[in-house]
Parts: C-alpha cells; structure tokens; sequence
C-alpha cells in the first residue's frame, strides 16, 4: 500500500472539497442569518490543509486497485467528517454524533435526519446539507477525476471505487472526460428541474435546494413537511419525473442526448426498473383504496408519489406511509431494498443485480430439467459470466447478512421489530425514511446513540457498497 500516494489523493479532495464549502456564504449573506466569517475561515482551512497535504505527499507513482480503494474510502470517511463541522460550528446540532450522522445522511445521499425542525435553520445550513446531497449524488472523487489533471492517470480505479453500480461503462477513452461528460449532464438535469419548480411557484431557494436532492436522490427538505408543504400536483409530477429520471443510468441519459432515441428501451434494466415502480404503485393504489377506503384519485397520488420516492431512494414524502396498510408498507420496505438502476444516483441492490439474480435462479430451475445444457445468462448484449454471477450472489447475501446483523444491533439496543428492520433497510439502501418511530413524519434524532453509529456505517457501507471498504480489512491489501 502507498500511502503517501493515498493522502496525495485525500488532500485533492479537501481541496474541493473546501471550495465547495464556500458556497453558503452567498445564501448568508442575502438572507443574513448567519456568520459569514465563519462560512469564511473554516473552508479555508480545509482549502489550505488539502494544499499542504498534496504538497508534502506529491509523487509520481502509478495508482493501482489497492491505493484507489483505500483512497475512496478514506476520502469518504474524511468527507463525512468535515462535512459535520458546519452543524457544530452553527448550533444545529450540537453535539458530533448527530452532526456526523447528518454529514453521512447527506453525502451518502440516505436523507435520514436528526434534525426535528429544518425550518429553524440558517439558510446557510440548509444549503450546505442539500449541497452534500448533491456532491454525494454522482460522487465527489468522480468530481475530482473530471477536474484533476493528475487523477486522469489511473482515475478508473476510483472511478470503479466510487461509482454505484455493478458496472460503469467508458464513454469516452479517458476516464476523465467520462466523468466530465456525467457531470454535465448531471447539472443540465439539475438546472432544468431548477426552472420547472420556479414555473411552480417556489423561490429560487428552494427550487435550487429541492433539485439538488432530487437530482442526487437524496430526500432532504427545506421544510418539516417535506414536498407535501406545497400542496400542489404540479411540482409532485415534477420531481417524480426528475427522481425516476436520477434512479436511471446516466450513461443512457447522454445517448438519448447524443440522438440515441431508442437508448432506453434497449435496456432491460431500464424497462424493469419502470415496470417495477409502475406495478407496485398499482398494488398499492388497490391497497388504500381497499383498505383505508380512500378516494381512487387521493390514492392514486399519495401512491405515484411516494412509490417513485422510495424507489428511487430519494425519501422525499407526501404522506405519512407508516399509517399504510401493512401490505403497502411491505412492498415499500421490498423497494428500498431493490433499489434503482446501476449508474445512477439512486441506492440499494440495483435493478441490474436483481435481474441477474432472476436469471440466474431461472437458469437454476432450468438445469434440474436439462442437468448436461450450456444455459448462459445475457443482460441485453452483456454476456453474464461466472464470475459475474458469484459476485453478485456474493453481494446478495452479503446484503441481506448486514441487514440481519443490524437489525439485531438495533433490536438489542431497545428498537422494536419493526424499526429496527426499516431502520437498517432504509440506511443500507440510501432510502431515507423508514417505518414507525422512523417514519416519514418523524425522524431518527430520538435513536440511542449505539443505534445511530450502526446507521452510520450502514449508510456508508450502502453508498460504496461494501466491497470497496471491506477490501481494506484484507491484510494483502496492506503489504508492498
């Protein structure tokens, strides 16, 4: 392991890290509710740090699997930190677990929240937890390979590292010029949701704010209500649109760009991933109307909406889901787990390994039948390999051990059944809200503290999805 390679790369990431930090200054100042001083000095401090640890480490050498991962990694975790600083230094919160939850919630993109009353809050704050969303989102270290010259040199390394999904398509031959070319597209759809919310009759603010989560699926608000303060139709079509679009793979985004009309219907994952969000909105339109005799329009809407936000794992609400049916609450719980599409911005399992999963059991049942038959297993023109298939069914069950042993944590730690469950499924997936003492209209500030360090690292094992930050207890990863 190099290590002095490995703090040449964290320092970059203070770096930008550190500008990006200068950025709620403007919203203090126009709004006046807050220090700019402090908005001032404690970015540069991170700026100049960042500065002096790219100096002391500089060098030449090559970047190979072991430094990216430990890099991603630690970058991260270095990240999750820094970004809690602001909470503390403004009195939101004020002690360092909760600011340390709030800063991985938002990097990570989970939207889970210790805080009981967002109104309250500077406008600085506010901006800054919805910017981590959006760094967080497409991945600040992808940002960092797309500006910084020397991380083009074995920039695909992190870009593996960082990217969630089980796969991560080139567009271009240099690495760097497919992170920037996510990026753009990344902020055309931003900027565009941006207007259509203004055209809704929200302020500039929120517009930027609520984008910002949107596009990055990440679930906090600027209010208490989340997106059902505003009552309106209009703008829950708009970030449904715009949340469905985040929970799809970006690269298909920029064929369709490129004039590649047919991009989406191409692919499998895609028109899954819309089947499964459309019958499951369905299924529970039937639910509420069956059940908790509500009007076939009511429940059509409160469905559309918050089956697109939970699959999507964004978390924004409309309505408090937790007083569902236990049939819909169910098949909520079973979306978070699921995910959105590999590429995105959005969480869980991803569709991609779930129809491989499909397959592969479909091949199973086959091969009792026909024992001596070469079956392969294709996604579209992608020819699934053994290997392929052991790494997901690895990951599979890696997945569903971390959701038993941290609900158990939980449920040791006095959360009842349900919680626990929600709780662990909804941080591991990058979900957001969850089910009870969790739900959409509550959130997870009354947790005892053990409860939330067990959430922290579900939220951060979910974000990088396991693999990379479980490589880092491997002893060879640490030799020479």
């Amino acid at each position: 392991m190099n290590l002095k390679l490995v703090l040449h790369i964290i320092g970059t990431l203070c770096m930008v890290l550190g500008g990006f930090m200068l950025t709620p200054i403007v919203w203090t100042w126009y709004y006046g509710d807050g220090e700019i001083l402090t908005w001032t000095l404690e970015p540069l401090a991170v700026l100049l740090g960042g500065w002096l640890l790219r100096r002391l480490t500089k060098t030449d050498e090559e970047l190979r699997f072991k430094e990216s991962f430990a890099a991603v990694t630690l970058g991260w975790i270095v990240m999750g930190v820094t970004g809690a600083l602001p909470y503390l230094r403004s009195g939101a919160l004020t002690n360092f677990t909760d600011a340390l939850f709030e800063s991985i919630s938002g990097f990570t993109t989970t939207g889970a929240s210790v805080i009981t009353d967002v109104e309250v809050l500077p406008h600085g704050i506010l901006f800054w937890r919805m910017l981590t969303h959006w760094l967080g989102g497409m991945g600040i270290i992808m940002l960092a390979v797309a500006i910084i010259p020397f991380l083009g040199v074995g920039g695909m390394e992190l870009f593996r590292a960082e990217v969630p999904g089980p796969v991560t398509d080139r567009l271009t031959p240099r690495i760097a010029s497919t992170a920037k070319i996510l990026w753009v597209v990344y902020v055309v759809i931003t900027a565009l949701e941006v207007v259509l919310l203004l055209l809704g009759g929200m302020s500039l603010f929120d517009a930027i704010n609520h984008a910002f989560a949107t596009v990055a699926t990440g679930g906090f608000s600027t209010r208490n209500l989340s997106i059902g303060f505003y009552h309106s139709l209009y703008i829950e079509v708009v970030v449904v649109i715009f949340m469905v679009l985040s929970g799809a793979n970006f690269v298909l985004h920029y064929r369709l760009c490129k004039g590649d009309l047919k991009a989406y219907w191409r692919s499998t994952e895609m028109l899954v991933y819309l089947g499964v969000l459309l019958s499951f909105t369905l299924f529970i339109t039937f639910s509420l109307v069956l059940q908790s005799a509500r009007p076939v329009g009511a429940a059509l809407r409160e469905s559309f909406f918050n089956v697109a936000s939970i699959g999507t794992t964004t978390g924004f609400a409309t309505a408090d889901f937790a007083l569902w049916p236990s049939a819909a609450q169910f098949l909520l719980v079973i979306l978070m787990i699921m995910g959105a599409c590999a590429g995105s911005t959005g969480g869980g399992l991803k569709m991609f390994r779930v129809v491989v999963l499909v397959r592969l059991l479909l091949r199973s049942v086959k091969r009792q039948l026909y024992p001596e038959a070469v079956i392969p297993v294709y996604l579209d023109d992608r020819f699934v390999t053994e290997q392929d298939g052991m790494e997901i069914l690895g990951y599979f069950f890696l997945y569903l051990g971390a959701l038993a042993l941290s609900s158990f944590l939980l449920a040791a730690n006095g959360l009842d059944l349900l919680s626990s469950v929600s709780a662990t499924a909804t941080t591991l997936a990058n979900a957001g809200p969850g089910l009870n003492v969790v739900g959409p209209m509550s959130n997870f500030a009354a947790l005892p503290v053990m409860s939330k360090y067990v959430l922290i690292a579900d939220m951060f094992l979910g974000r990088l999805e396991f693999f990379t930050v479980l490589v880092l207890l491997y002893p060879a990863t640490w030799r020479k």
